[in-house]
Parts: structure tokens; C-alpha cells; sequence
């Protein structure tokens, strides 16, 4: 191996350790009862931890019911920003309108509104965006060479581009995903009822009944766990697709 490589390698295994940290000292204080953390201290290794954190959050019985409300909203919300980006990214690469421009330039203006402005529509503009570079990479002439062997203009779009897209679809529907999933501000005005809360309301509460106690920070990290580990498994699933995905779309886009 060539000396940079080698320093490259170190530099890269830092900068990893040093965003991995956080991470690990959240599962970490998990771990770790309340009367240790509040200790000046600090105990890199839960040795002689154990799962009373987590099985104090289980016990309120409010977790499940809020893991439940923020799935169902993340899922429909990916199915319908998909959707309607997708059309929306198609129209710009694919087909020329009066008002075009004035279209891609208000996708692009909408992102510099604040999360508050933008309310339900927040992450619609961005996913046109990123699927437009995907689209844009599909050469159009690969559905006029289908549509000269017989196929009709949606035959083509539906057997030769669209497959051609999946890592695209993916890529977006990964961000869709984390927006919808750590959504805040427009659950915390929609969602009142305690029983319809999302995973962030569900957090900030516990949060707030902690603190009224003196916050127990070692329950307060076992429920943030509990909240990323579902995003964790999630990417697990859908990392190679979205690598392959984001990588495809800065080239062709």
C-alpha cells in the first residue's frame, strides 16, 4: 500500500470514529443507570449495565403506539412524494411546456423557504430535484428505439426506463423517508391528541416528564435509542440501492 493510502485510510477511520461517537455514547448511556452518568466521571464502557432503561420506557406503554403513527406516516408520505415527484421530475427532462423554466426555478426557490412556510409540502420540491438527475440520465432515445419495434410511448416509458430508475427511486425515497420520519414542527401542530403522537413528539414528552422528576438521562438515551434503531435497520435494508442510487445521480444529474 502506497504511504498515502495509508494516511488517507487513518484520516478516513477518524473522521468516521468522530461521527460514529455520538452514536456509541447514546447506546452507551443506555446502558447505564442514572446515578453513574450523573458522575463526573465519564464510563467509556457499560460494564456492569443492564436493560432497566429500556424496560422502564417499554413499561409506560406509549412507544409502540407512536413507533405505529410514525411508519404509517412515513410510509404514505414516501409513497405519495414519490408519486407526484416523479411525475413532476418526468415533466421537466422529458417533455418541453410553456412555463418550463419558470417551474424548475420555483422548485429550486421553494427550498429556501423555512420548514415553517413550506408546512406539508417540504420535501416534495427536493425529490423532483434529485429524480429530475435521474431521469435526465435515461437517454430518451432508448424509448424511441422501443416505440420503433412496436411498443406505445407508455409500453416504452413502463419496460425500458422506468426499470432503469429503481436506484433513483430509492435514493429519493430514502430522504423522503427521514424527513417524514423525524418530522416535527408539522406534527406538533397537527398531531394534538396523545394518542395519534409520532416517535419526536413521543421523545419530547418523555423528555418533559424526565425533567419534571430530574431528568433521568439514562431513560431519556434508551428511548433515543429506541428511536434511530428503526432508521438504522431501515438503511441497512436499502444502503447498496441508495449508495449505487446517490452516486448515479451526481454523475448523470
Amino acid at each position: 500500500m502506497r504511504p498515502g493510502r495509508i494516511v488517507l485510510g487513518i484520516v478516513g477511520i477518524v473522521v468516521a470514529s468522530i461521527w460514529a461517537f455520538p452514536v456509541y455514547w447514546m447506546l452507551n448511556s443506555s446502558l447505564l443507570p442514572n446515578v453513574v452518568l450523573q458522575s463526573t466521571t465519564p464510563t467509556w464502557l457499560p460494564f456492569g449495565g443492564s436493560l432497566d432503561n429500556f424496560v422502564a420506557v417499554f413499561s409506560g406503554g406509549t412507544f409502540l403506539p407512536a413507533l405505529g403513527m410514525s411508519t404509517a406516516i412515513a410510509v404514505i408520505t414516501v409513497v405519495f412524494c414519490l408519486f407526484f415527484a416523479f411525475f413532476g421530475a418526468l415533466a421537466i427532462s422529458r417533455f418541453r411546456f410553456r412555463g418550463r423554466n419558470a417551474f424548475v426555478l420555483a422548485v429550486l426557490l421553494i427550498q429556501m423557504l423555512p420548514a415553517e412556510g413550506l408546512f406539508i409540502a417540504a420535501v416534495v420540491p427536493f425529490t423532483i430535484w434529485m429524480l429530475r438527475g435521474f431521469v435526465a440520465g435515461v437517454p430518451a432515445d432508448l424509448e424511441e428505439a422501443a416505440m420503433i419495434d412496436g411498443l406505445s410511448r407508455t409500453q416504452a416509458f413502463m419496460r425500458i426506463t422506468f426499470p432503469l430508475l429503481a436506484a433513483g427511486l430509492v435514493a429519493s425515497g430514502v430522504y423522503a423517508f427521514l424527513q417524514a420520519w423525524n418530522e416535527f414542527t408539522v406534527a406538533l401542530v397537527l398531531l394534538q391528541d396523545n394518542s395519534s403522537q409520532t416517535l419526536p413528539l413521543w421523545l419530547r414528552g418523555f423528555i418533559q416528564a424526565s425533567a419534571s422528576r430530574a431528568t433521568d438521562w439514562g431513560q431519556v438515551m434508551a428511548a433515543s435509542t429506541l428511536v434511530a434503531i428503526p432508521v438504522i435497520i431501515f438503511f441497512l435494508f436499502v444502503q447498496g440501492r441508495m449508495t449505487s442510487g446517490l452516486v448515479s445521480g451526481a454523475v448523470k444529474g
